[in-house]
């Protein structure tokens, strides 16, 4: 059997109550996405609960948290809703608790949305429709709804516009 690097026979495998609370030591987990680690790593799916169901206990794993932690980052990195919703459900989350994290944060989406433009294209509006589509599509990808993106990219052509009169 081909050993991989780091692996030390003589060197126990920890609990996986200690391998989940050192990833926790690291940065936030879902429960969903520890067990997921916890199962690659070889741990017996009832150890493994065990484990969860007593960091949950101690309040070192919490989801609410984990989710507080991972929009605050996203949306300073410039993601919008759609985006943190899709990626809050792919760690287990309910769609009722996903709505209500949502709902209480204060964010103007469509403000995140231009500041995004500006970030990408500076601060000259789109001069064709082409590249008004390009830009839809950026913030579209970045998980901004359809409606808010709308509104971002023909708001340069309509403060055209009304330069022109």
């Amino acid at each position: 059997m081909k050993r991989k690097p780091g692996d030390n026979p003589e060197k126990p495998k920890p609990s996986a109550y200690n391998k989940a609370l050192g990833m926790l030591a690291r940065r936030e987990h879902s429960r969903r996405e520890l067990r997921q680690k916890l199962d690659r790593s070889g741990y017996a799916g009832e150890e493994a609960g065990e484990a969860l169901d007593r960091l949950g206990e101690q309040h070192y794993q919490d989801d609410d948290r984990f989710a507080d932690v991972l929009i605050r980052s996203r949306t300073a990195q410039g993601y919008g809703p759609m985006r943190l919703r899709a990626e809050l459900k792919s760690h287990g989350l309910s769609d009722a608790r996903i709505r209500s994290l949502l709902d209480a944060i204060d964010v103007d989406w469509a403000a995140a949305a231009a500041a995004q433009l500006r970030r990408r294209y500076g601060g000259k509006g789109a001069p064709d429709p082409a590249e008004r589509a390009r830009r839809a599509q950026f913030l579209l990808r970045r998980g901004f709804p359809a409606a808010t993106v709308r509104d971002v990219t023909h708001a340069d052509v309509d403060d055209a516009a009304d330069e022109t009169l």
